[in-house]
């Protein structure tokens, strides 16, 4: 029988231990059977022995990753007869070392949680930034919690989803309750005729319509982009894009959507595009299966391709 494993990580005082005592206290989610939870560090908040016996859990403490292991999990299952396993991940510790113990498949990892003090997350943000990403690079669900109406809500979001565009950001207040993100003020109208893009908006673009996919089908678009072009894509096919960069310039990537180039476009024709020359692109906007995608995405159709010169700063950025 599997029993799943769902890794809790964040900084120390994130709110990691409250967390897992609220969701152990869910009955709809234990169905009133034991739990086992691995705990990788110490914080402010801990299990009472009282809490323990109300919520039918036992704590196994580590202090290394090398601890983990498929012995020490096999005998905490036996003894605590657990149905699940929560590890509470030191938040030190990187999140890849724990993707890479070696477990048996009986205990498939089936969620990665992240937890994050919106209060400090600027200030982690700007001094640990390449830590920061990726405490959160492979999370499904990332909760900020401690916000209030001060919090930047389009700073976050800038920041996470170049790393992780699946995670589903829930931003918490301090009371427990659950905050609305709100709508993102883009620099750009999106319902405009033709949506212009000035140069360094390409990669906050880039964001919203992998976001929000439909909120472009229809729609034209002008914008300045660096050609991607090879035999590998489909026939006359581009990917116009940007370089764009995450945190660092180990982290710098190309970034764009599929274009089909109908042959009569111009001036410049599809034979006469160059890889990685600029150009400036116009085109309309369909949401279509493309297998790099996985599944339904942005597939551009050029109307109208001119030469450009390089912008003054190549790189694009996602704030």
């Amino acid at each position: 029988m599997e029993i799943p494993v769902y890794l809790v990580n964040g900084f120390l005082e994130s709110g990691k231990t409250t967390f897992i005592k609220n969701t152990l206290s869910d009955p709809d989610f234990t169905e009133n059977k034991p739990s086992l939870v691995i705990a990788c560090e110490e914080g402010e908040e801990e299990f009472t022995p009282e809490e323990l016996s109300a919520l039918k859990t036992t704590v196994v403490t580590v202090d290394s990753m090398d601890e983990i292991t498929k012995e020490l999990v096999d005998s905490a299952v036996k003894r605590s007869n657990a149905a699940r396993i929560f590890v509470e991940l030191n938040g030190m510790w990187k999140v890849n070392d724990f993707l890479h113990v070696d477990l048996p498949k009986k205990y498939p990892l089936v969620q990665i949680i992240t937890l994050v003090d919106a209060s400090t997350y600027t200030n982690y943000f700007n001094n640990m930034k390449a830590f920061m990403l990726d405490q959160v690079r492979d999370s499904d669900t990332i909760f900020f919690n401690r916000c209030d109406d001060s919090t930047d809500v389009t700073f976050i979001r800038r920041s996470i989803k170049p790393v992780n565009r699946k995670a589903q950001i829930i931003y918490e207040r301090a009371d427990g309750t659950e905050m609305n993100g709100g709508a993102e003020i883009l620099p750009f109208d999106k319902n405009a005729p033709v949506i212009e893009l000035n140069e360094e908006d390409y990669g906050l673009w880039y964001l919203d319509a992998m976001e929000h996919p439909d909120d472009y089908a229809g729609k034209k678009i002008h914008f300045l982009a660096q050609i991607y072009k090879s035999p590998k894509l489909p026939d006359h096919c581009i990917v116009p894009g940007r370089f764009a960069m995450t945190c660092c310039a180990a982290d710098i990537q190309f970034v764009g959507f599929l274009c089909k180039v109908p042959k009569q476009t111009g001036p410049v024709k599809y034979e006469d595009l160059v890889l990685k020359q600029f150009a400036e692109i116009t085109a309309d906007i369909k949401v279509e299966y493309f297998k790099d995608y996985n599944g339904m995405g942005p597939v551009l159709y050029a109307t109208e391709i001119k030469n450009a010169a390089a912008p003054a700063d190549e790189l694009v950025y996602y704030t």
